[in-house]
């Protein structure tokens, strides 16, 4: 969306001037799932779908917001003094959690806002579009009020809305690649020190295809919160024997030596696929580094295998897309990414390739799934900013 038609969207609802408009991108990742909460290492890339915002300052004490993507809603209302979690609110909780945590921080805000927002993110996508809103409506607080703020700590303030206003047990990676990103790179970050370092992401004649089943995931109904506790128990019963503070601290071969402390059949499957898919990560920026594009896409490769087998969160949809896409030529790799149980996938496809690769994926899916996937070019894009 251009600049003007914002301005005109977001008069045509509200009767007035725009103060400000804002982009916040999507996000994908490219390997290291599940890896967030485990203390591991993830390596997303912000994306140009993405969620578009208007807003000005009110006189009172009024924060209304309109969502072009969910229209019927109307404009949704609440009290700025009155900030809760409210099922009735619908997708307003989000920036209502952003505005509760900033407050709570103690950063002046002592008016309302009138809000337009309007996001091309596919909806139950998994491409992150929860967090996409939350820095929406952190920077345009922290634009409008002219908060003194480190962009770190709006990524931790998102992060609080999801964990402890919304209730989605999630690890830091979708709020920093929304918040950090940057065009062309993508972000090797270390979620127990929250050190990153900027890979530049050259795939000389490939693109990467987002794949989406169609199938929504809802994250906060999913089996996310009993897998991450699966890893808690499975690290607590590994520190018996070896001094680690999370499963992304062991490599493979420690982790093989003390495997006998896990107790569990399914807790040693979750377990493993933490460390190794933490290591696949590591391996894949040396990759990336050493321009191997073949031997990076091998590693997302097997991303999927352990996400299919070991941490079982694909599900037939996403197993459908990987496995169809491995077949195709120019494929270097495919996985799903995100938190799984439906979403999206990825793929790394030679540009000549994609038309037909699009074609004969989405005829296989269509086949055995019964309705077609979507497919999109993913461009790497800049975090949240205004426009």
């Amino acid at each position: 969306m251009k600049k003007e038609e914002l301005q005109q969207r977001f008069k045509a609802i509200f009767g007035k001037e725009a103060e400000g408009t804002f982009f916040s991108p999507g996000r994908i990742n490219l390997i290291g799932e599940h890896t967030d909460y485990n203390g591991g290492h993830v390596f997303p890339c912000a994306i140009t779908l993405g969620t578009y915002g208007a807003a000005a300052k009110r006189d009172d004490q009024r924060l209304r917001f309109y969502s072009e993507n969910f229209a019927t809603e109307g404009i949704i209302e609440v009290d700025l003094a009155d900030l809760h979690f409210d099922k009735a609110d619908k997708w307003t909780n989000y920036p209502k959690g952003m505005i509760h945590f900033l407050k709570e921080a103690g950063h002046q805000i002592e008016q309302g806002l009138d809000v337009y927002v309007n996001g091309n993110i596919p909806n139950g996508s998994g491409l992150s579009s929860s967090a996409s809103l939350e820095l929406l409506m952190g920077v345009i607080a922290e634009k409008l009020f002219d908060l003194k703020l480190d962009r770190l700590d709006l990524v931790k303030i998102g992060m609080k809305t999801e964990n402890d206003f919304i209730g989605v047990n999630s690890g830091i990676m979708d709020q920093f690649a929304v918040g950090m990103g940057q065009k062309d790179q993508a972000i090797l970050l270390d979620t127990n020190t929250l050190e990153y370092e900027l890979v530049p992401l050259d795939l000389k004649d490939n693109v990467i295809v987002i794949m989406n089943t169609n199938k929504r995931r809802e994250l906060a109904d999913s089996k996310y919160n009993e897998r991450r506790s699966e890893c808690e128990t499975a690290l607590a019963e590994l520190q018996k024997g070896v001094t680690v503070d999370s499963l992304g601290a062991l490599d493979e071969q420690t982790f093989d030596e003390y495997s006998y402390l896990v107790a569990d059949g399914a807790r040693l499957k979750r377990a493993r696929h933490a460390v190794f898919e933490n290591q696949r990560t590591l391996k894949a920026r040396e990759a990336l580094q050493a321009d191997d594009l073949e031997k990076f896409g091998r590693l997302v490769n097997a991303s999927h295998v352990s996400l299919e087998h070991d941490y079982e969160v694909t599900g037939k949809e996403l197993d459908t897309l990987a496995h169809t896409a491995w077949q195709q030529p120019g494929v270097l790799g495919a996985r799903m990414t995100g938190a799984g149980f439906g979403g999206c996938g990825i793929a790394i496809v030679n540009k000549e390739q994609v038309e037909a690769f699009k074609e004969n994926v989405g005829k296989v899916y269509e086949e055995k799934i019964g309705y077609a996937p979507a497919f999109y070019i993913a461009e790497i894009a800049d975090g949240t900013k205004q426009l």
